[in-house]
């Protein structure tokens, strides 16, 4: 199991639609999308296979209010990073994996000088939430995502200072 694997099966869990060419074509090419602009992606190992994902993407701090549209998408005034595609399988959550993995994206953005991260989570991702919330991140606002779903997601906010 990779990358792709995990995403694939917890869109198939909640019946979203899966875009190869379009919404996941950054999961068929973890370099170019993520690691050649600078930013980061994880998995998480468990008994030789990849059971959870996430990415940091970086970039320069989004000023004005506390909702922007930059660049034709919705941003969070005051973030200078995002944390992107944290995804956990079915059979290994409930383990710290997920929180391992925000763990560590918090941390790498610390350590690069980044003060707050956007998180846009799905608002079926309740479990996902109340980790977010337990680490300190708070919803400012909501949205419709830009994937072939249309998915209502949450919009948080998580202070990295400190991680």
């Amino acid at each position: 199991m990779g990358a792709i694997d995990v995403v694939r099966a917890v869109f198939d869990e909640y019946g979203f639609t899966w875009e190869e060419d379009g919404y996941h074509a950054d999961l068929y090419d973890v370099p170019k999308h993520y690691l050649d602009q600078g930013d980061l992606f994880y998995v998480a190992v468990q008994a030789g296979s990849v059971v959870g994902t996430v990415a940091i993407e970086f970039f320069e701090t989004i000023r004005g209010d506390e909702v922007e549209i930059v660049e034709g998408m919705t941003r969070l005034s005051t973030t200078d990073c995002a944390l992107l595609r944290l995804y956990v399988v079915p059979a290994a959550r409930g383990q710290g994996v997920g929180q391992t993995l925000l763990e560590t994206a918090r941390h790498a953005g610390a350590q690069r000088g980044r003060k707050r991260m956007e998180i846009w989570s799905d608002k079926r991702f309740s479990d996902a939430h109340r980790l977010y919330q337990r680490l300190g991140a708070r919803i400012v606002t909501d949205r419709v995502c830009n994937d072939p779903d249309e998915s209502p997601e949450w919009g948080l906010v998580l202070d990295l200072e400190g991680a």
